[in-house]
């Protein structure tokens, strides 16, 4: 089985772009999860200087992330992910695909083992 966790920065929050692109740029230097995380405490701080401040605070380098930050490196990225739930209708987080099965919104543990039982179950 295998895990994917796409960018989906709404509308509704006008610095969402800017933070999922900076996830990528942490990601880059090894630490996703941890500025991800980072990301979720802080929310909504996501100007420009916190952003890199969340990033200095985890041991990643503030010059380099703040080029990639500043640069755009990862707006594609986040930009095809956008169209790629476009695309499969998806509208709004959490959303979960499991084998083509769609869950909408927070589910409890139980919810995700049925799935993913099922999907197994399939093979």
């Amino acid at each position: 089985m295998r895990l994917l966790f796409k960018d989906l920065p709404l509308a509704i929050h006008d610095r969402a772009r800017p933070a999922h692109e900076a996830a990528r740029c942490a990601g880059a230097e090894g630490r996703y999860w941890a500025y991800h995380d980072r990301l979720f405490e802080e929310q909504p701080r996501f100007e420009r200087e916190h952003l890199i401040r969340y990033a200095i605070d985890l041991a990643i380098d503030g010059e380099r992330f703040a080029r990639c930050l500043d640069g755009r490196t990862f707006a594609a990225a986040v930009e095809a992910d956008l169209e790629q739930a476009r695309a499969l209708g998806i509208k709004g987080t959490p959303t979960f695909l499991v084998n083509g099965r769609v869950l909408v919104g927070a589910h409890p543990p139980e919810a995700f083992r049925e799935v993913i039982a099922e999907a197994l179950g399939r093979r």
